[in-house]
Formats: C-alpha cells, sequence, structure tokens
C-alpha cells in the first residue's frame, strides 16, 4: 500500500470513529448525581424486591414466588409431595431469576417448625434441625404447600389481586397473595435491606384472630385495647418474654427479654438436675450446649457437674447435673446471665405498604390487614357476581328455548349454517349472541322435562345468590362480616395454645445475689501471697495439743499469714504493707481443694510492689476502722471512705517518706476500747474516742509508746456487750499460749508504755497475736508449714498476765506458729 493509499484508509477509520461517536447517546450530566441515582435504585430494589415483607399478605417476593409456583404446580396440601429440586427449579426459570441456594434456604425455613409459627410449606425428608444442621440437598427433600398456605391463595383465580409480567415477560404472577391468613403477625419477618431493616415477632392465630375482630367490632378502640388482646408475641420454640413489649405495638419499635424455660429434678445421690425444655427464638441449641460446656471449663458455673443434650423427636431436653449440695438457683441464674438461654429481641416492625416502607404499629397493621381484606373481598364479589349474571342470563335463555322448543327446532332445521340459525333466533325470539350460542348448543338429553325443573331451580338460585351479592357490593358493614367469619373459621381450623408465656419477671442485670450462694466461708492467705477460699465445713476440731491436719500445700517458706470468715456476698477490703486499699468480692477469690495452695493475690489484685497485711470483710459501709502501724501509730477513718471501689485501690493511710508499715486493720464503732500488743510481751488498752476520725491521706497518732526494738504485733478492738464473757487470748511463736482477764490490763490514755500482757522468753519465743475470746469461742491456730488446729477456748485456762502461759499447739521442729483466728458459731462439723 503505497503512502497516498495509507493516508486515505486512514482518513476513512477517523470518518467512521467520528460516526460512531456521534450515533451513541451523550450523558451531559454530574458524575455524583449520576452514582447517588444509581445507588438509590439499587436500594429500592432491595427494600422492595428482596429484604421487606409485604403488609398486605406478610410475605417476601421470594416466598410469594415460591407458593405462587407451588400453587401453579398443583401441590396442594391434599396432593403428593414432589422434590424440592423441582420446585426450585420452577421458581428460577419463572419468577425468581436468582441463586438456587437462596430459594432453597427460603423454602426451607417456610417448612421448619422452630422458624416459623405457623410453617407455610410440608416439608418431607431432613430439613435441618435447632442444632443449626443444614437440610439436606434439594435433591432429596420433597414438598408441597401447607394447608394454610392455601388460606393465603384463596380466592386468586376470582381476579382478587393484580398480575405482574415475570421478569421475561411470559408469564404472569401475583403482585401480593388474597392473604386470608394474618401472615405477617403470625409469623412475623426479619431482612437487612438498605438503610433500614425489619424484624417482627411472630404470634399466637388465636389472639391475632382476636384482635383483628375486636378492631372490626370498634375502628376507634385504642392501642392499648387492642394490646390487651394480642398480648405478646409468641414464638415457636416458646419460652418466656417481658420488656418493652407495649412500647413495640405503640410505636413499632421495641426491645424485649426472651428466656428459655428450666425445671429442676432430683438426681442420684443428692444431686440436683437441670433441665431446658425450651430455648429462645433462633437460638442454636448445639451452640448453648458449647457454651455451657465452655463456661464450666472457665469455672464460670462451678456447680455444673455434667452436662448432655438428651433432645429427641423435635423436643428440647438439655440435663445439666449438678454437684452435690448445690443450689440450682444460683446456677440457673448464672445460666441467663452468661449464656443465650436469655436473649434479646429487638423489634422493629417495618413493612411494605402499597410498596412504601412503612414502620407500623399494632393498628397500623390491622388496619392494612383489614383493608387488603375488604379489597380481596369486594373484588371476589365483583367476580363471583358477574359469574352469575351471565349464567342467569343463559339458562334464561334456555328456558326460552324450553317453552317454544318445536319451534326452535323447525327453525334450526330450516337454516342452512350456524350462523343463519342464530341470527334467526336472537331475530325470532329476541335473544342475545351468547344464549342462541348456547341454544345451538344444547344437547338433546336436556330437552327432557327433567331438565327443564333444574334450570328453573337453577334461575330462582342465582337470583337469590346475585341479590346476596349485590347486597354485600352495597354495604361495607356486611364485607366486614365476612371477614369476621372467615377469622373465626381460622380459629376453628388452625388456633393453638400459646407457646410463649408472658412474665415480668424477668431480670435483664442479675445482681450479685442472684449469681452467687450466700454462705459461710473461709479466706486464707499467705505471707507470699496466695488466696484460697474454702466452706467452713472442712476443717476439723481437735483437742489442745493435737497435731491438726494439713491446711494447704505451700511454697518452701510460705505460711498462711490470715485467715478469716465471711460470707460470699461480703466485700473484702486488702490493706497493703504501703497503705493501699484494694477491693475484691469474696466469691471472686477461687474456691479451691484443702490442700491447694490457692492463686496469687497480683492476679487478683493489681498489687505494685505491696504486700498485702490485713484483710477484712465488710457487709455495709458504715462505722469505723481502726488502723494500727509496727512503729504504734494508730489511725481513726470513717468505713464509707472505702464505698467506691476503684481499680489498682487507693490510699488508706499516709506512710510516705515514712519507715513504717501497716499491720492490722479493724472495724470499730463508738465508745469501744482498743488493745495494742507488741511482739515483747506489752499492751495498751485505752478508748476508740481517744483517736479522733481523720481522712485517707492522715498519717494518724500514737497508740504505744514502744521500747526499743519493739514492735506492735496486734490490734484488737474489744466488744461492748457481754464483756465479762471475755477474755484476752495471747499465743507465742513456740506454740504457747494464755488467757487473761480484760480488767487485768488497765484503761489509760493511749501513747503510753502499757502493761506487761506476757513474759516473753526463749522458751515461749515471741508474741504473735492476741484476741479477745468467749469460754464456748473455738480457735483455728496455723503454722508456717500450713499445719491447721482447731481447739476450744476454755481448754486454755485463765491466768495472770506476767505469765508465760501452756502449750496449746504441738509443732515440729523448724516450724512456727503463724496466726490465730477466732471460728464462729456457724461451723458445721465435717461428717468422716
Amino acid at each position: 500500500m503505497t503512502p497516498e493509499e495509507q493516508k486515505i484508509e486512514s482518513e476513512k477509520k477517523k470518518e467512521e470513529m467520528k460516526k460512531n461517536i456521534e450515533a451513541k447517546e451523550l450523558i451531559d450530566a454530574e458524575i455524583s448525581t449520576e452514582m447517588r441515582q444509581a445507588y438509590i435504585n439499587y436500594a429500592m430494589s432491595v427494600i422492595v424486591s428482596r429484604a421487606l415483607p409485604s403488609a398486605e399478605d406478610g410475605l417476601k417476593p421470594v416466598h410469594r414466588r415460591i407458593l405462587w409456583s407451588m400453587n401453579e404446580m398443583s401441590l396442594q396440601s391434599n396432593k403428593p409431595t414432589k422434590k424440592s429440586a423441582r420446585i426450585v427449579g420452577d421458581v428460577l426459570g419463572k419468577y425468581h431469576p436468582h441463586g438456587d441456594i437462596a430459594v432453597y434456604d427460603a423454602l426451607v425455613r417456610m417448612a421448619q417448625t422452630f422458624s416459623l409459627r405457623y410453617p407455610l410449606v410440608k416439608g418431607q425428608g431432613n430439613f435441618g434441625s435447632m442444632d443449626g444442621d443444614p437440610a439436606a440437598a434439594m435433591r432429596y427433600t420433597e414438598a408441597k404447600m401447607a394447608q394454610i398456605s392455601e388460606e393465603l391463595m384463596q380466592d386468586i383465580d376470582k381476579k382478587t389481586v393484580k398480575m405482574l409480567p415475570n421478569f421475561d415477560n411470559t408469564m404472569e404472577e401475583p403482585e401480593v397473595l388474597p392473604g386470608k391468613v394474618p401472615n405477617l403477625l403470625l409469623n412475623g419477618a426479619s431482612g437487612i435491606a438498605v438503610g433500614m431493616a425489619t424484624n417482627m415477632p411472630p404470634h399466637n392465630l388465636n389472639d391475632v384472630c382476636d384482635t383483628i375482630i375486636s378492631y372490626i367490632e370498634n375502628p376507634e378502640t385504642t392501642i392499648e385495647e387492642l394490646i390487651k388482646i394480642i398480648k405478646a408475641p409468641d414464638f415457636p420454640t416458646g419460652g418466656y418474654i417481658s420488656g418493652e413489649i407495649k412500647a413495640m405495638y405503640l410505636t413499632g419499635k421495641g426491645k424485649m427479654t426472651v428466656r428459655g424455660r428450666i425445671k429442676t429434678e432430683e438426681g442420684e445421690r443428692g444431686k440436683s438436675k437441670i433441665i431446658i425444655t425450651e430455648i429462645p427464638y433462633q437460638v442454636n441449641k448445639a451452640d448453648l450446649v458449647a457454651q455451657i460446656a465452655d463456661l464450666v471449663k472457665e469455672k464460670k458455673l462451678p456447680d455444673i457437674d455434667d452436662i448432655r443434650d438428651e433432645s429427641a423427636k423435635g423436643k428440647v431436653r438439655i440435663v445439666i447435673e449438678l454437684r452435690r449440695e448445690a443450689d440450682p438457683k444460683f446456677t440457673i441464674n448464672r445460666l441467663y446471665k452468661f449464656t443465650r438461654l436469655q436473649d434479646r429481641f429487638d423489634a422493629n416492625m417495618l413493612a411494605l405498604v402499597n410498596g412504601q416502607p412503612r414502620l407500623l404499629n399494632l393498628k397500623q397493621i390491622v388496619e392494612t390487614y383489614v383493608n387488603h381484606r375488604k379489597k380481596m373481598i369486594r373484588k371476589r364479589t365483583e367476580f363471583d357476581l358477574n359469574k352469575a349474571e351471565d349464567r342467569l342470563h343463559i339458562v334464561l335463555g334456555l328456558l326460552i328455548a324450553q317453552k317454544n322448543i318445536d319451534e326452535i327446532i323447525h327453525l334450526i332445521k330450516k337454516s342452512k349454517s350456524v350462523a343463519e340459525a342464530s341470527e334467526a333466533l336472537q331475530n325470532k325470539f329476541e335473544l342475545s349472541l351468547k344464549q342462541a350460542q348456547a341454544i345451538l348448543e344444547t344437547k338433546l338429553h336436556q330437552l327432557t322435562s327433567l331438565e327443564v325443573e333444574k334450570l328453573k331451580n337453577e334461575e330462582t338460585d342465582l337470583k337469590i345468590l346475585i341479590e346476596a351479592l349485590k347486597k354485600l357490593l352495597g354495604e361495607e358493614k356486611e364485607i366486614l362480616k365476612v371477614i369476621k367469619k372467615e377469622l373465626n373459621e381460622l380459629k376453628k381450623d388452625y388456633g393453638d395454645e400459646r407457646q410463649t408465656v408472658v412474665s415480668n419477671s424477668i431480670t435483664e442485670e442479675f445482681e450479685e445475689k442472684d449469681l452467687v450462694d450466700k454462705k459461710e466461708v473461709v479466706v486464707t492467705i499467705t505471707d507470699k501471697g496466695y488466696a484460697k477460699r474454702m466452706d467452713l465445713k472442712q476443717y476439723k476440731e481437735q483437742n489442745r495439743g493435737g497435731k491438726g491436719v494439713i491446711g494447704t500445700e505451700l511454697a518452701t517458706g510460705d505460711f498462711v499469714k490470715d485467715l478469716l470468715t465471711c460470707s460470699t456476698h461480703d466485700y473484702l477490703l486488702f490493706f497493703t504493707d504501703k497503705g493501699k486499699v484494694h477491693w475484691l468480692k469474696a466469691f471472686e477469690v477461687p474456691e479451691i481443694a484443702k490442700y491447694g495452695k490457692g492463686k496469687p493475690l497480683i492476679n487478683l489484685l493489681e498489687l505494685k510492689e505491696e504486700t498485702v497485711t490485713s484483710v477484712i470483710s465488710v457487709k455495709e459501709f458504715k462505722d469505723y476502722l481502726m488502723m494500727a502501724t509496727r512503729e504504734g501509730t494508730v489511725k481513726k477513718i470513717a468505713l464509707e471512705e472505702f464505698n467506691s471501689p476503684r481499680k489498682g485501690g487507693i490510699k488508706a493511710i499516709d506512710l510516705e517518706g515514712k519507715e513504717d508499715t501497716l499491720i492490722d486493720v479493724q472495724p470499730v464503732k463508738e465508745k469501744q476500747e482498743v488493745i495494742l500488743v507488741t511482739k515483747d510481751g506489752q499492751a495498751i488498752r485505752f478508748d476508740s474516742e481517744d483517736v479522733r476520725s481523720t481522712g485517707r491521706n492522715a498519717y494518724g497518732v500514737c497508740g504505744i509508746e514502744l521500747a526499743k526494738g519493739d514492735k506492735v504485733v496486734s490490734l484488737e478492738v474489744l466488744p461492748i456487750e457481754n464483756r465479762e464473757k471475755y477474755s484476752i487470748l495471747t499465743i507465742t511463736k513456740k506454740g504457747y499460749g494464755k488467757r487473761s482477764e480484760i480488767e487485768d490490763y488497765r484503761l489509760i490514755s493511749r501513747a503510753g508504755k502499757g502493761v506487761i500482757n506476757l513474759d516473753v522468753s526463749d522458751k515461749t519465743g515471741e508474741v504473735i497475736n492476741s484476741q479477745s475470746v468467749k469460754d464456748d469461742d473455738s480457735i483455728i491456730i496455723t503454722t508456717a508449714k500450713g499445719m491447721v488446729i482447731r481447739t476450744n477456748v476454755k481448754d486454755i485456762r485463765i491466768m495472770g498476765r506476767a505469765t508465760q502461759g501452756v502449750r496449746v499447739i504441738k509443732i515440729n521442729d523448724g516450724d512456727t506458729v503463724t496466726d490465730l483466728v477466732i471460728v464462729p458459731d456457724l461451723i458445721i462439723e465435717e461428717k468422716e
């Protein structure tokens, strides 16, 4: 090709390209505007054609198309089932050009008794389970319409609803179904559209029908009056419901709490069983069982011994076996708090009304249903009226023919063609074309006198029917009577008892008393900071001088430092050597067997280079606390200063910059007396009122003047009532102890040197602790190596102050006494 030819060819291509560009329609628009409009179109398509149900029949397009296709396939409830794959293929090919899995999933859900309150499809085969098991493949299952679905489709053949072309304009499908059944309230709906979502709960058919009937009888009735009839949602899985039920019906939105049904049974060997018989709506049963099992492993459900699922044939039965003597009440409350056995249902009653999304209250839903049914009945009546009038027209023509039979036969015989005969009949007897054609099509056997009688009876019946139909069309109240009659028929045919119980006693937020068994326990703290909780029943009482039982397996060099009895509902205040206080609920201390060493406090509290030196239990934050330091300082502070737990603890006494440590803290009331005891055997008794109350940032005042090298080891607040029954019990490091009368310690002002409490020697060792005790008290003495002994106070005789005492506990070589604790009377003997 020459250069000139190439140039000509290039010009031709440019000209052709220019023509193509000019031929295309160019859009002169802002791209953001176009994108906005395109997204709005997409959103409306999702809202109207996919995610939201119609308020008239309560169905989304996919569900409506499934039922319509099954109706066209003659899959009524009295017909045999057909393969689900065939149904899905029919729906896809004719009406719903989307994924086959989406259509089959919708079909499956319509057949599940635990998903729909009144299933619309009758399934045969595996259609899934409450455990989340999927349905079998569509080639294995079969289905047909449920009987109640036929009520939804009733009269669709009488031109009651608008028919729309399908996606390829080859067939027609209904815009909505006639909807004799108030399906929107019966089965509810859920779906997520673009910018909006719906979540409507199912209801009981009897309640819904009664509510609609009440509205029909009095359209001015209030929503509050309708609520009294409909009561609450009724889930197919049963259970209990409470919450914002009234708000949901008034506004279309409401948050409700749904709870499973539980009963208890007595098991073997004194063990109790918790039986779950109903679970909340849309909760996966297998996941619920797994969740409970995980919580057992995490020690959040400590009383559960075993769990198994004994469900069968659609009946739920989850058996939870408890440990011996466990109270089922607290485990049940924990199940409700920590698992989906108590769940939330957030209602949002959004539906399409005449193709427009609207948030509906109860009365608006009822109004929409009644208006839709009035329209359907009117169109059905018009169809029946036209049909009756057409038939009456024919019957009247046939009666004319019967009356003039001989003349008509002669006329027909003379006619050369059917058209000529028809025209002759019309002219001779003043008949219409339809009447003439009906006469010409009449068979000879219909000319008998018996057939004439039938026609006359039919004429009479048709006239009565036409009159009734015209009356129905002429008066709206007659249409409302028909709606009421149909609703009563639905109640008779499909009505059943409520599955879900309305309860006002469901607690959404559980308090500690609802979750933790209130019982007396022993909390032990070791010198190296290990804490554990044990039941008081684990201790055995032994005589003075006994060897005791091993209280805990301790690390080398560790020993039990604090041992206190309290309720599981009490607060524990942990005071540290640095003068800070930390909070912990008693039940939060891990419950560990007698031979376990416990859990590190550093994992329970946020301790920063500090050691717990004193622990007290508190039921109510009132009265005062008395604090004592190693160097003899005392401080009184109101207990209410510590009623607001804070993470990381707060300052209780100001020890900053001082070479001192906090050794003990005790609750104290006004006009109580205090005794401080030192390791070298000195003691001082003074009035608590001598110490004025100060704030958390104060250091305190002098409590006792110490000799060189002496340190305070004990702070004791003396009782007010029945003082004569109390004495001062002192225990030494080597297991010696004695009791002395309180009055032997003269009452003086604070900051004095005090008096002799015990004659300390190498044989006795230093004083470890002193306590005020009664004759009928028991005490627990612990040693550094974990030995624990319990003995009666009355076995330790009363002596003077300046004595060495007697041996209270036999200790092994290298072991020493570390603490003394009074045991309350509520200890129950452990059975051997």
